[in-house]
This record gives structure tokens, sequence and C-alpha cells, in this order.
């Protein structure tokens, strides 16, 4: 299948952008794949649960903080659940489809992380065009 032809399952979100572009920053700081994936999933939900939170201009106490506090192991956690490289795969890649994921969406966002381009500068404008069939 031509890669021009595919399109994603489901609408690509910001949240997959700075998943994704997390996650290559993490690999590119020398994590190994599978916690990169959980790293840029988690870094997507903490900030995400910042942004939509009620109370975000209020200070969380010290158990809302922890909630979000990187585990002691390999994994972070979120709300008691371990983001990991297998949770990636289905909030991120299963959503979107493992074809497109694969064969366009991640060699898009890598190559723009390659040119140094910032989260903010391609959040909008790379998935422009992705489109799920309707």
């Amino acid at each position: 299948m031509d890669e021009s032809s595919l399109k994603p399952r489901m609408p690509i979100r910001r949240f997959d952008v700075f998943a994704e572009y997390n996650r290559l920053e993490a690999l590119r700081d020398g994590l190994p794949e599978d916690e990169a994936k959980g790293h840029g999933l988690w870094i997507a939900k903490v900030v995400a649960s910042k942004k939509f939170s009620r109370k975000s201009h209020e200070m969380k106490s010290p158990s809302e903080e922890k909630k979000a506090a990187p585990a002691a192991g390999k994994w972070h956690t979120l709300d008691g659940e371990e983001q990991t490289d297998a949770l990636f795969e289905k909030e991120i890649v299963a959503r979107m489809g493992p074809d497109f994921y694969r064969d366009v969406f991640a060699p898009t966002l890598g190559a723009a992380v390659k040119q140094g381009l910032s989260y903010k500068a391609i959040r909008d404008t790379i998935r422009a065009e992705w489109k799920p069939e309707e």
C-alpha cells in the first residue's frame, strides 16, 4: 500500500503528536525504546492533566503531586497505573492504526525532530492532512 494513501483510524490529536515527540526526545536522550514510549505517554498525560485541571491555578497537595511522580523503577506511574510501552501501543498506535503509525506518523515526526523543529511549531500543521476515512 502506498504510504500517501494510508489514513489514520481516528483523528490525530495534539496529544498523539506530543506523546510521540517526547518519545523521540527520550530516545535522543538515551532511553531504550520501551522506556521512551512509556515516558512519552506519561509526559503527555501529565501535561494534559495540568492543562485541563480545574485547579490549574491552585497549588496541588503533596498526595496529588505523587499521583504524577516518576516511579522508582523502570516506569512512571500516573494515578497508580504504570505508563508502559504496551500502554503507548494501545492508546497511541492502535488508536490511529499500526500501519499508519509505522509508515506515516512516526517517520514524519522523526524527520521533524531531526530537523530541530519544536513541538509548538509542528503540533497542528503536521497533522492537518491526516484525516480518517469517513
